[in-house]
């Protein structure tokens, strides 16, 4: 598996693709936030608050991690090297893993810069301004398991399709449904307040949840759980195809 990591890690940082989404990720994050006037700029508010980072990070990470996930079996897929990866002494599982951890790793090290944002916020507070510290560490922990569920469903969106286009959209449109479609139906009033508590499906409201800076173990397992899932689909199409293979 770990082997499988490094691969995945060294692949994506073989070409400028790596470096451009990550700096992408920054400098979009970075415009908005202290460049573009709106709602979404921090000197604006006049609170020395992360929370417009956290609003706008969902949506941005909504493009990103399928970016970073497209060509984690689409590619070994359309160069036939995937079938070489199946004869090699290593389960289905670890394979899985190994890709899933290795797109992980890419998050973590897109999200570490923006930790630039905390001194920049802890500078304004020395003004006056207020810093929650245990809400910051809380919305910081929501994205990390936000980015954990959107890579977990990029890795799965790269198995069904050897083209990377189609598995990039593919993922874009389960990462949109995972995170906004159960609130907005909850929303539609079809339902009464409440009910079934459909809302609670989506991954909107577990981040909203955590990120007020109170870990829920309720919000934990849902993410682990999620995670689980299209881990495991990923893992029951790899099965398949090395099924399909003998």
């Amino acid at each position: 598996m770990i082997a499988v990591l490094k691969k995945e890690i060294n692949s994506f940082f073989a070409s400028p693709i790596g470096y451009l989404v990550i700096g992408l990720f920054l400098v979009v994050n970075g415009l908005f936030l202290w460049v573009f006037k709106g709602e979404y700029n921090i000197l604006d508010s006049g609170f020395a608050s992360l929370e417009p980072f956290f609003t706008l990070a969902p949506w941005i990470f909504l493009f990103l991690i399928p970016a970073i996930t497209m060509k984690s079996f689409s590619e070994e897929i359309k160069q036939g090297t995937l079938e070489l990866l199946l004869t090699k002494p290593l389960s289905t599982a670890q394979l899985v893993l190994g890709k899933y951890f290795g797109a992980l790793t890419l998050i973590l090290l897109a999200l570490l810069p923006t930790l630039l944002y905390v001194v920049a916020i802890s500078s304004l507070e020395q003004t006056g301004a207020d810093l929650d510290s245990g809400v910051l560490l809380g919305s910081y922990f929501g994205l990390l398991f936000l980015g954990a569920c959107y890579a977990a469903i990029g890795i799965f969106a790269s198995i069904l399709s050897p083209n990377q286009i189609v598995s990039f959209i593919l993922a874009i449109f389960l990462c949109f449904i995972a995170y906004f479609a159960f609130e907005a139906l909850a929303n539609l009033n079809l339902f009464s307040s409440g009910a079934f508590g459909i809302e609670d499906l989506g991954l909107n409201a577990h981040y909203e949840s955590i990120s007020r800076g109170i870990i829920d173990t309720r919000d934990i397992i849902y993410f682990l759980s999620f995670i689980f899932l299209f881990l495991a689909l990923t893992r029951f199409s790899l099965e398949s195809k090395r099924t399909g293979k003998r």
